[in-house]
């Protein structure tokens, strides 16, 4: 397969488990845009470790830097599209399917509440601190991404070639519907 595929949505919804799925059922490499983002964080001096920095204090202080900063998201979404372009890449990411003009794009969407059992459950968060935490990436992101590339992050959905609402599907069937629409689009 030389295509290669993104997934976006909010936080929360079910990215990885369906990037990762789709990769191994296609054999492609599968990479996460938060993770090479954390890598960047790293070089600033942030202890970026684990899946549930983002959501530490520690990790909205960088959504801070970041949103005084663009230099770290236009220095991830350059090496993003060029990993994008080569083919034969699963990515999640918030931005690239607006930046690219190849490949398959796919959003997943879901309920903030959906999202918020989600990360309590994933992070072991009460569902006062998951409900705020995704409410607040969700809200900084957009507003980051609107100021940056001046698209409307959650709201134009034009650029997908799917859109799957996550709501009352499971982890797997989420990923079946994936497949089955990866298989038609090769």
């Amino acid at each position: 397969m030389t295509k290669s595929i993104v997934i976006s949505g909010p936080p929360a919804v079910g990215k990885t488990t369906v990037a990762k799925g789709l990769a191994e059922e296609f054999s492609l490499t599968y990479l996460s845009g938060g993770d090479v983002l954390k890598e960047m964080a790293k070089e600033q001096g942030f202890s970026s470790d684990g899946d549930d920095w983002w959501d530490t204090e520690e990790g909205m202080k960088f959504l801070g830097q970041r949103e005084q900063n663009s230099e770290f998201d236009k220095k991830l979404d350059e090496k993003l599209t060029t990993l994008f372009n080569q083919g034969g890449m699963v990515i999640t990411s918030y931005t690239l399917p607006w930046l690219v003009k190849n490949g398959i794009k796919i959003w997943l969407e879901g309920s903030h509440q959906s999202s918020t059992e989600r990360m309590q459950t994933r992070d072991n968060m009460s569902p006062e601190q998951a409900y705020e935490v995704t409410k607040e990436r969700f809200d900084k992101n957009k507003a980051l991404y609107k100021k940056l590339y001046n698209f409307d992050f959650g709201d134009d959905k034009s650029v997908f070639d799917l859109i799957i609402n996550t709501n009352n599907l499971t982890a797997q069937q989420v990923i079946d519907v994936a497949k089955e629409t990866v298989r038609k689009l090769l």
